[in-house]
């Protein structure tokens, strides 16, 4: 009789069990006491054979009331087994894994060990903007896209991770983020290419998770996104995060051109400190750190000196024509947030300091502005509040059911002052505004973790910027957000 060596793995046991179970456990066995035969048991492993395609060949003769028979035909079957469970498991090995949902998007990762993996994220926000009471300096009441992104996402093994973001958004297309992140640890990361700078706290915020639809004035002070190389990583439990960068430089509040303007480079720091990010205590949701940049701007027009808007986005202060950036730039800005339970507090402060000339006179200046802001939030609903957002309401909105979503009110109060020595050699008395000061009340309505609702209602008050010294009308605009990610 020939053999068969079979390999004993936990798919051929529990088969084995089940084969048992159904060779011994008939209708009609169940049913009756008469004693089980070898003939009835021969029956019903044919049957069994059939299925699994071991049965034996046409013409091929059979002992049906040897037991050793029956063995032999038991073992074909193990040994069916193991194969099928051998060719499940090169499967999975081979197989990528893809996953779709709704909080985490889509996702294809490599066979296991899997180290390569490619994540798709998405970002949709639809905006209405609309002005009261603008008689003076009339704006233009208007619905607009002002977020479509597609984010791929990944890491191609340990060492290497990436993100690419294009902003479809708008007349043109834009790349946001392109970088690439070699990982050598936690504590040391580098990054090379497109990203934000490490420097405006509210500025550094996911676009989906801010409070408030449009940023903050420190934010105009603040530098957007630059290209560069960076080293980040958190250090201490992971209560100290730092950020050290080389960068081609940017205007505040704006991003970076796609090559260098002039010829400098710009050096950006931050570290920001959690003492008891690890602590259940009321003290684990506060951070605080301090952040800064420096270098050298040479040149006219708007990739070298700012234009100042407001939460509206509507441009209050810029320098005459004939300005140009002659020298150093420096930014430096104290921040903190603390957020516990359903309560977040976010506050900053901003200094940008940079040397103009006006040719035509020679006459020059170091230019001071400042910006701060408070804003504070709290979550009508008892979800927790967070720098990265509400994360996803309690009982998601339902038509027709118990779910209302998670709601959230905003307040927010911030001042954007220019110095007094840019007037009038530098800026126009009469066409900008000196300072800004601006409020702002609104209501987040999360109904579900990829779907809210936003409107905000904010008023900018000025000093300054009208004809014969007065000042400019005040600006009251009412905007509304209806946001998707995933």
């Amino acid at each position: 009789m020939p053999s068969y060596r079979t390999r004993r793995s936990s798919v051929p046991a529990l088969a084995g069990s089940a084969l048992a179970c159904a060779l011994l456990a008939s209708p009609v066995h169940a049913q009756s006491k008469a004693p089980l035969t070898v003939e009835e048991l021969a029956r019903r492993l044919q049957a069994i054979e059939q299925r699994l395609g071991t049965a034996p060949a046409a013409g091929e003769t059979v002992d049906a009331n040897g037991l050793a028979d029956l063995d032999q035909r038991l073992r074909v079957i193990e040994r069916k087994l193991d194969l099928q469970a051998e060719e499940a498991e090169a499967r999975v090995a081979s197989t990528p894994v893809v996953s779709l949902s709704a909080n985490k998007g889509l996702s294809i990762k490599s066979p296991p060990p899997g180290d390569v993996e490619l994540k798709f994220r998405g970002l949709a926000q639809a905006d209405g903007r609309f002005y009261i009471d603008d008689d003076a300096i009339p704006q233009n009441d208007t619905f607009l896209w002002r977020r479509a992104q597609l984010t791929l996402e990944g890491s191609w093994r340990p060492l290497l991770a990436f993100r690419i973001t294009p902003e479809l958004a708008g007349d043109s297309v834009t790349l946001l983020d392109a970088w690439a992140d070699l990982r050598f640890s936690p504590a040391a990361t580098l990054r090379i290419g497109k990203t934000k700078a490490p420097v405006g706290l509210e500025r550094l915020q996911a676009s989906n998770a801010t409070e408030a639809i449009e940023l903050g004035f420190p934010s105009e002070l603040a530098p957007g996104r630059d290209i560069g190389v960076q080293l980040q990583g958190e250090v201490a439990k992971s209560t100290v995060n730092y950020v050290v960068g080389v960068y081609n430089g940017t205007v505040d509040g704006r991003d970076a051109t796609t090559t260098n303007p002039d010829n400098n480079f710009e050096v950006a720091a931050r570290v920001f400190v959690e003492p008891w990010k690890n602590d259940a205590s009321a003290l684990s949701g506060l951070g605080f750190g301090i952040a800064g940049s420096q270098g050298d701007k040479e040149g006219t027009g708007n990739n070298f000196l700012p234009r100042y808007r407001t939460p509206g986005q509507v441009q209050f202060f810029n320098y005459r024509t004939a300005v140009i950036a002659d020298g150093e730039q420096t930014r430096w800005s104290p921040q903190a947030y603390y957020y516990r339970n359903a309560f977040g507090l976010l506050g900053e402060y901003i200094s940008s300091e940079q040397e103009v000339r006006l040719p035509t006179t020679g006459a020059n200046a170091k230019i001071e502005n400042t910006a701060w802001q408070l804003l504070a939030g709290y979550v009508l609903t008892g979800e927790d509040a967070g720098y990265r957002g509400v994360a996803r309401p309690n009982h998601p909105f339902t038509v027709g059911g118990a779910g209302w979503g998670a709601w959230e009110l905003v307040a927010r109060y911030g001042e954007l002052e220019i110095d007094e020595d840019a007037f009038p050699v530098f800026a126009d008395p009469n066409a900008v505004a000196q300072r800004a000061k601006s409020w702002a009340l609104g209501v987040n309505w999360y109904l579900t973790g990829n779907f809210k609702l936003v409107a905000n209602y904010t008023q900018t008050d000025f000093d300054g910027g009208a004809a014969a010294g007065a000042d400019r009308e005040d600006e009251k605009a009412f905007f509304t957000r209806a946001q998707f990610s995933f």
